[in-house]
């Protein structure tokens, strides 16, 4: 249902209007400029009907304020006053129809309809020759798109050649793996070579709303549906109308949360909190966890039916430990991208630090190299990176891994036991941000939250890291 501001100074013009077109129309009401700019920066508003004269006020400058949006309503002029001159003046700043006033409620709402049909026009118009460029282009955009995953190991073309197999599908993916090792960075990738480039890639972070807030976030919420809700607002699942939704660490959402995601994957609709009416949406779901959801299944902390709708199509993640092949062109690339970025020449690492660099177990994943990284930019002041020029997490805490025969190998088991890595990745980080937790929490990619229970967990995980 298309959205419609009506701005008008009386009341009873007002909620007439309101009453005779709200079948039609999803409608919102304002009585001046300041609540019709407040509407119209907080809703997307489709279409415009707003009075010329508004007590201090003026309908031009209404027109003026919805003109000045990056998509702006198809708007109609109301007056008592009407005259060429005014009708020439609204036209010029935007209004497609003139209407006088007494008004005639099935003609405003036959004007309407007209409306709607000339702007969806409009938009097949430029959509035809938008998907003709498309096409033209699409090859590249695949290729672009692919360049993002740095790597030649196996496991990069792995998962390359999987991510080319199910792009293209509607089908929902989750993403599992540790963090920093890049979900997002495959999320975009697959929402670039989708049917659905062109269309909005909206992401939430779920681990960083409280449960109400994240309810409120995905499916929006109607005015006074609880306190603090003084107006109407669009969530997450109707902004990517069209386009995909990227539901980061979904493993923390609670009970309630999942109930309503289940039911928005499997009916295709929401209802946005303090609603009863269902609203369609065509969105294109990717989740990422860096928790295993098959035990919390188990451990009855996620819903089985859930679990079984996210993981369609399962995305794991291979740690950067498990692919040191790539580390030399992560580096590389990070090196070019970090020394533009802090105005610095671009310089080579040394062996000494490459090697450094190869040894190190990456408990951080991807996300520690490009911080270890930009350190080393940052703080090299020679004609080469080297080993002094790396942060203390990696040249205090990496292990040398050699074979026999000279080649970098994986460390004996013992050395990757999951809870002992997570543990030294935390120590790691809370020693980098000299023991802030929120930049500690940034650093290894999880929520501050998430950090607090493993500390929990854990208590003396941090008196160890001081």
């Amino acid at each position: 249902m298309k959205t419609l501001l009506i701005v008008d100074d009386e009341k009873p013009t007002r909620d007439a209007l309101r009453m005779a077109l709200e079948d039609s129309f999803d409608c919102y009401v304002a009585a001046d400029l300041k609540q019709a700019t407040q509407v119209l920066k907080s809703e997307e508003i489709d279409l415009l009907l707003t009075d010329l004269r508004l007590g201090a006020d003026s309908g031009m400058e209404v027109l003026d304020a919805a003109l000045a949006l990056p998509y702006p309503p198809v708007s109609l002029m109301m007056t008592a006053y009407g005259s060429v001159d005014t009708a020439v003046e609204a036209m010029r700043r935007g209004a497609w129809h003139f209407v006088t006033k007494p008004l005639n409620l099935d003609e405003v709402e036959l004007l309407l309809k007209r409306a709607v049909r000339s702007r969806t026009l409009e938009k097949e118009n430029v959509k035809l020759v938008a998907e003709n460029e498309t096409l033209k282009e699409s090859k590249a955009k695949a290729s672009h798109g692919l360049e993002r995953l740095i790597g030649r190991s196996t496991q990069m073309a792995s998962l390359a050649a999987k991510i080319e197999q199910i792009a293209p599908t509607r089908a929902t993916v989750l993403i599992e793996g540790e963090s920093g090792t890049g979900k997002e960075v495959v999320a975009h990738t697959l929402h670039d070579l989708s049917g659905r480039p062109g269309e909005k890639f909206v992401a939430v972070n779920c681990a960083a709303l409280s449960s109400q807030l994240l309810e409120s976030e995905l499916f929006g919420h109607e005015k006074g549906s609880f306190t603090g809700a003084s107006q109407r607002r669009v969530g997450r699942f109707e902004q990517a109308h069209g386009g995909t939704l990227f539901l980061d660490e979904i493993g923390e959402i609670d009970a309630q949360t999942q109930v309503k995601l289940l039911r928005a994957l499997s009916e295709r609709t929401i209802e946005r909190v303090g609603s009863n009416s269902p609203i369609k949406v065509d969105v294109r779901v990717i989740a990422a966890t860096n928790r295993r959801l098959a035990e919390m299944v188990e451990e009855g902390t996620f819903r089985e039916d859930l679990y079984f709708r996210l993981n369609v199509l399962g995305i794991q993640m291979p740690p950067l430990r498990d692919r040191r092949e790539d580390v030399v062109l992560l580096a590389n690339s990070f090196l070019g991208e970090f020394a533009k970025e802090n105005g610095r020449p671009e310089k080579p690492l040394s062996d000494a630090a490459m090697t450094c660099l190869l040894n190190y177990e990456w408990p951080g994943n991807v996300r520690e190299l490009r911080t270890a990284i930009e350190h080393a930019v940052v703080m090299s002041n020679q004609d080469i990176l080297d080993i002094q020029h790396l942060p203390d997490f990696v040249t205090g805490g990496g292990h040398r891994f050699d074979s026999p025969s000279g080649k970098n190998t994986l460390a004996p088991k013992e050395e990757f036991n999951l809870h002992d890595l997570e543990k030294r990745a935390i120590q790691g980080a809370l020693r980098a941000t000299d023991g802030n937790r929120t930049k500690a929490a940034e650093l290894l990619g999880i929520s501050r939250r998430t950090l607090q229970r493993k500390l929990r967990d854990v208590p003396n995980i941090a008196q160890q890291s001081s």
